[in-house]
């Protein structure tokens, strides 16, 4: 029962997010007009001018790499799988956005792309690397259907090499090495003629490379410098320092400017001439724990993850605000109804509020929970938070105008609290826990009211809106159903054919919910008939939560590879 026959597929109609971890990753299409890049499992390509995406969908794991052909027709993109099996390789129609030919030969991993510079052959490199050092030329036969390598000569010189990049003319090739310097090697006698720089190598190493029609080269490292040198000597003229390490450089145009990837998962965009770095896009680069829209609000919604919180903008999927607490974790985060405050649960036991627009620190609550705090919820009066900790306490504070102390603390959970819901009328909550019970409060006295068991770790609990059910799911898969009034079992379905279901939301009408989790899979549910109408594919990490906004217009997904994924709410009617 756990899905309709020919359930319709999710549109997917924005991400926000770069997996600046692809070396090469983010590449420039020779029409000057779109950037391509890899997120997960998809290939985004985006319209530089307008920022509209579209996608390319077809594989099942990790884009490990992508390239363009010269020509600007063809699109190729190997991905990750596990060890002993098969990694594809697809071939796109760029124009089309098509899948043309899948290619799987190689195993493990897809190292690498190139096509020919007449667009008429793809190269592609599997599996581990030898990790020898070596620099090899391949030259084809095309007679005998064969590529046969010959080592380059490096002399005394041993270096592990890290990028590489072709002169125009084709007679050298730059090597960048995790020293910190370039070798340059002839590519018809496959000598080494040059390397440098000699004195001041850079530092945590050469990461990319890219040359310009003057002879100089750009040369991205592993410290975030982005250096334009002399093509003769390596000598710096120009630097800047972008966020995390380089692991891509690609220009549109040779007079105007380049962009920049680097594996803090960022995209700048620098001017040659004045050579300073803008920021064009961002996102997180750690698992995304949380998601929430502010009450009656679509425009906007925040998410949280390793050392901060970000408030995005829907309509242009850009941030708004970033808070930044260095060396600890956001678990969850909540809008106050008001809009006064957004609130959030960290790792290092404190609850912390911030303004809305400014990301103010407003107040913090220190020690609120031993474990660390991993849930939290607000009223709608404004003036209590729920809050549970990694030893199963759930605490009730009382928040005024200038104080906030502690209520109640109920005890009964005995592991970490995954998720509260809050009734409309502020005098019940449920509270869902690893430790397999989920819990239904009374807010007036502060006693439990019912208690519900499964086996399961419980990851996340929903109210239906008229507040007369709840639907809980975990590690089990299941999806249950449960009378609020007696705590009683209505309904069981399996919610997934494999892994955890770490996040639930329903509509606002009750007539359909969403769930995601370890199976990468965001799927539409009819609640009274308790079966799958749509399910959006694309993520390839874990989803961690989502939600659905509350106008029903999309649905936005987050995961543990730090993606975020706004996909279209179909037209059921």
């Amino acid at each position: 029962m756990a899905a309709k026959a020919g359930a319709g597929g999710l549109e997917l109609r924005a991400v926000i997010g770069f997996n600046g971890h692809v070396p090469c990753g983010l590449i420039c299409h020779p029409d000057k007009e779109h950037v391509l890049y890899p997120l997960g499992c998809t290939v985004v390509i985006q319209d530089l001018g307008s920022k509209k995406q579209t996608f390319l969908h077809g594989h099942t794991n990790n884009v490990s790499c992508i390239v363009v052909s010269r020509n600007g027709v063809y699109v190729a993109s190997g991905q990750v799988t596990y060890m002993g099996f098969k990694a594809d390789i697809i071939l796109w129609d760029f124009q089309r956005k098509e899948l043309l030919a899948r290619l799987p030969l190689h195993k493990g991993r897809i190292e690498g792309l190139a096509f020919s510079p007449n667009s008429l052959y793809l190269v592609s490199l599997g599996g581990q690397d030898d990790g020898s050092g070596t620099i090899r030329v391949w030259e084809l036969d095309l007679a005998n259907r064969k590529i046969r390598p010959t080592e380059c000569q490096t002399g005394q010189l041993r270096r592990v090499s890290t990028c590489v990049k072709m002169t125009g003319d084709d007679n050298y090739f730059y090597v960048g090495t995790s020293s910190g310097d370039v070798l340059k090697v002839n590519t018809n006698n496959r000598l080494m003629t040059d390397y440098g720089p000699r004195k001041e190598k850079f530092s945590s190493g050469v990461t990319a490379l890219l040359f310009l029609k003057t002879g100089d080269i750009i040369v991205g490292t592993g410290g975030g410098i982005v250096a334009l040198c002399k093509g003769s000597n390596y000598k710096v003229m120009k630097k800047i320092q972008v966020q995390g390490a380089v692991t891509s450089l690609t220009c549109t145009d040779q007079d105007h400017q380049f962009f920049v990837g680097t594996n803090a998962c960022q995209i700048y965009q620098i001017n040659y001439t004045a050579f300073k770095e803008e920021l064009i896009a961002a996102c997180h680069s750690e698992a995304v724990h949380d998601i929430v829209f502010p009450v009656g609000a679509s425009d906007l919604f925040a998410t949280c993850s390793k050392n901060d919180i970000r408030v995005w903008y829907t309509p242009e999927n850009r941030e708004l605000l970033r808070i930044v607490i260095p060396n600890v974790t956001c678990l969850a985060v909540d809008f106050m109804r008001d809009g006064k405050s957004i609130i959030s649960a960290w790792n290092d036991g404190k609850i912390r509020a911030f303004t809305p627009e400014t990301g103010r620190p407003m107040y913090v609550i220190n020690n609120a929970h031993s474990l660390g705090v991993t849930a939290i919820a607000a009223t709608s009066d404004c003036k209590r938070i729920i809050s549970g900790g990694g030893e199963g306490q759930v605490s009730v504070w009382e928040i005024g105008e200038k104080t906030h102390k502690l209520g109640e603390v109920l005890k009964v959970h005995v592991s970490a609290v995954s998720c509260i819901k809050v009734k409309k009328d502020d005098r019940e909550c449920v509270t869902a826990s690893l430790d397999g019970t989920c819990i239904i409060w009374d807010l007036v006295r502060f006693i439990r009211r019912q208690m519900i068991l499964a086996n399961t770790l419980f990851k996340c609990v929903c109210y239906h809106p008229e507040e007369y059910q709840i639907i809980t799911s975990g590690t089990d898969r299941r999806i249950r159903y449960w009378e609020v009034f007696d705590g009683s079992a209505i309904r069981e379905v399996e919610g997934s054919v494999s892994g955890s279901i770490n996040g639930m939301d329903i509509t606002s009408d009750g007539a359909y919910f969403v769930t995601g989790g370890d199976d990468h899979l965001v799927k539409l549910w009819d609640y009274n008939e308790g079966a799958v109408t749509h399910v959006g594919v694309g993520h390839s990490g874990h989803i961690t939560r989502l939600k659905i906004c509350p106008e029903n217009k999309y649905i936005v997904s987050v995961s543990a590879d730090g993606a975020i994924f706004l996909w279209k709410f179909p037209d059921l009617h």
